[in-house]
């Protein structure tokens, strides 16, 4: 990833009132097969799904609702309607993950301590945020990609979910912490690379990112600026020339929702070109 950019850039090739209710509640809740658009995770044309239950999708947004006021992020109700689309289409959907060659792994005992992989030139649609907790920043940059993905774009189709997210992050002058500006990534699936769908939203650029390498740790838990630092500091202390990587740019990327109880991420150090 290059300085000041979201792009990568590296070498060669209970009751509600009582706990928190998590995404992972809401995925138990809708298990309906289908998707109410007219078309599937490819782009192709499909039969149309069965009308909605009356009420599911205020249903639904009331659900997000309370799972984002735990995070301190306020959920609109603009929301209804993506929220509805991406739950739906989850069900029957195969989630595509960003290719990657595995050039390396690291391992102690049994333990994947890290990887070294390259990921190959693409385009990725690319939202910046500048929220005071690292939080609200990608809960708030997910629904805005979320409102793309699900048909606002200039093709008008649901473009189907890929993972990771990623998120870039950049370190303080101290090298104490990170800073309030993020990017929030989502890549373009496959079939779309070649001419990606234009967002409606003018705050979300599509992006070509070259071929990168990285070193990637998974971790498990929350994520926030404690966590994420805890990272960025354990996979510096393993890796064997940390300094042959950026020291003011990392990645986290998400395989699962923001607010999931188990939740699924990795830290990703960049090596310099």
């Amino acid at each position: 990833m290059q300085r000041e950019s979201c792009r990568m850039g590296g070498g060669v090739q209970e009751p509600v009132a009582a706990r928190m209710i998590t995404l992972d509640d809401l995925d138990n809740m809708t298990d309906e097969p289908g998707s109410d658009s007219a078309y599937n995770s490819n782009g192709s044309v499909e039969e149309e799904a069965e009308p909605m239950e009356d009420g599911e999708q205020e249903r639904l947004l009331n659900y997000w609702q309370t799972v984002a006021r735990g995070h301190q992020v306020e959920v609109p109700n603009d929301m209804a309607e993506p929220i509805h689309q991406m739950t739906r289409n989850r069900r029957t959907e195969e989630r595509q993950t960003v290719p990657f060659l595995l050039i390396s792994c690291k391992e102690k005992c049994g333990e994947v301590l890290y990887e070294k992989r390259q990921y190959g030139k693409a385009k990725w649609a690319c939202i910046k945020m500048k929220e005071e907790r690292y939080e609200q920043s990608i809960c708030m940059g997910f629904m805005k990609l979320m409102r793309y993905i699900c048909e606002q774009n200039s093709l008008g189709l649901y473009l189907g979910m890929t993972i990771p997210i990623l998120t870039t992050v950049h370190m303080d002058e101290a090298s104490t912490g990170i800073t309030r500006s993020v990017t929030v990534a989502y890549y373009i699936p496959d079939h779309l690379q070649d001419d990606p769908p234009q967002p409606t939203d003018p705050e979300i650029i599509i992006e070509e990112w070259p071929t990168t390498i990285v070193f990637s740790r998974s971790f498990p838990g929350a994520t926030n600026e404690e966590t994420i630092m805890r990272e960025i500091s354990l996979l510096g202390e393993l890796l064997e020339s940390p300094e042959l990587c950026l020291q003011d740019t990392f990645i986290v990327a998400g395989y699962t929702n923001p607010a999931a109880a188990n939740r699924r991420s990795e830290i990703w150090f960049l090596q310099r070109p």
